[in-house]
């Protein structure tokens, strides 16, 4: 693919990128309900995953039943239940809307698809960011600019972190929506004793680390800091907590072809983590 292929990136405000993150983020958290309820269960929790749809701009499911998914469009923050092509069959904008209206919207949804609304009312066990939608508040559709730019930071990594090396290694490119991050892991071959090996390639939207988008490349186990492979371009080593080759919007956005250094960045942090692992 070329250059074409990687979308313009709004310079919206690092406080409406942020809001954005956070209403989205709630708004995924109903396909992994969905996911939950409905997708026979795996021990990696890969059922919950979630796959960019770039026609439809935004996230969705695994097939639900007979080929249906739930998805959310990122730009119109709205949920939406997608058919074996792609294409929405039933929407319901947030914007203005609480989570019991999406419930109450989904309802009527499931049911027709054969599936018991019920399961639904049980969210996730893990934690999500504090917010006044997890207190019942109505999703706000006013960060407009910022949810395209928002979608336009999943959709060019979905694109770019498909062709990290080792393709042949790597899980598909999806989205956890724990932390809402598009990932692939990149397994290695057990070598002798070193088995477990394995390094994470993806894009944050931001968090408490870093308050604006960033690419990850960690490996695992965490190598000792001294065999860490010189830092590739746009980045730097981020080892609070976590190691990672870190490259943020700041940078990427400063660069004069961010697609270019963004793949080189990929390309060089994957390939030197795992000769560092070896």
């Amino acid at each position: 693919m070329s250059s074409s292929d990687w979308r313009p990136i709004s310079r919206v405000g690092l406080p409406a990128l942020r809001e954005a993150r956070a209403q989205a983020h709630y708004a995924a958290q109903w396909l992994a309900r969905a996911a939950y309820a409905y997708i026979p269960s795996k021990p990696d929790y890969s059922h919950s995953n979630l796959g960019w749809e770039d026609a439809f701009d935004g996230f969705a499911t695994h097939p639900l039943k007979d080929g249906v998914r739930l998805g959310v469009n990122l730009p119109d923050l709205s949920l939406a239940l997608l058919d074996t092509k792609g294409a929405a069959r039933a929407q319901f904008k947030l914007g203005g809307r609480t989570d019991t209206d999406a419930r109450a919207w989904l309802d009527p949804q499931m049911a027709a698809l054969g599936l018991v609304a019920a399961k639904l009312d049980t969210p996730p066990d893990y934690p999500m960011p504090e917010h006044a939608i997890g207190k019942g508040a109505a999703y706000s559709a006013a960060s407009g600019e910022a949810l395209s730019a928002l979608a336009a930071w999943f959709a060019n990594a979905d694109r770019v972190l498909g062709r990290v090396p080792y393709a042949a290694q790597a899980s598909p490119v999806r989205c956890w929506p724990h932390h809402f991050d598009l990932a692939t892991l990149i397994t290695l071959p057990d070598q002798g004793a070193k088995t477990g090996r394995s390094v994470n390639a993806g894009l944050s939207p931001g968090d408490h680390y870093y308050d604006e988008p960033y690419y990850y490349i960690s490996p695992w186990p965490y190598p000792d800091a001294k065999k860490l492979p010189p830092v590739p371009k746009l980045g730097h080593w981020h080892t609070r907590e976590f190691t990672a080759a870190v490259a943020p919007a700041s940078r990427i956005l400063a660069a004069k072809n961010p697609q270019a250094e963004t793949e080189q960045f990929l390309r060089e942090a994957v390939d030197g983590l795992v000769k560092a692992l070896e």
